[in-house]
């Protein structure tokens, strides 16, 4: 039933047969609509309109954006990505510094390298020469500075 009129309705609204609405009093009326000119003067009567867009609402989403505002909703579930990216890059390098840093000293102290080579260190580590203290045992390696016991 109405299934040809719901049809034309929705080729002349511009939407989907789900969005047709008829008048529940004026469906006598629009049984006796066939033609697209009939069902073009019940739209301007008003008795075949189109539903409004259902959209998404917002509300949700800005209740959360406003408690991240206030610093929530920022724990470890929420983190994705390295354990450093949330971090800001100061704090990263001071990091990486210290245990560069710390790990040459050791190897002074433990006459690995001598003290000449630990001063060559020291200024590559601050030049950010080396990417990890792994680099660094590479770096000892592969360059033979390391003492062979």
């Amino acid at each position: 039933m109405l299934r040809s009129q719901k049809r034309i309705a929705a080729a002349l609204l511009g939407c989907s047969k789900e969005r047709v609405v008829f008048d529940a009093e004026k469906l006598k009326e629009i049984k006796e609509a066939i033609t697209k000119a009939d069902m073009r003067e019940l739209i301007k009567q008003g008795i075949v309109r189109k539903k409004p867009i259902a959209g998404i609402s917002k509300f949700r989403a800005n209740l959360a954006r406003a408690q991240r505002a206030k610093g929530r909703r920022k724990g470890w579930g929420t983190r994705k990505g390295k354990a450093a990216t949330g971090r800001e890059n100061k704090k990263n390098w001071q990091i990486r510094m210290r245990l560069q840093r710390g790990f040459i000293s050791l190897l002074k102290d433990k006459k690995i390298v001598t003290p000449a080579d630990y001063t060559n260190l020291y200024r590559k580590v601050k030049g950010g020469f080396f990417r990890s203290k792994r680099h660094i045992k590479l770096y000892l390696e592969e360059s033979g500075i390391t003492k062979k016991k």
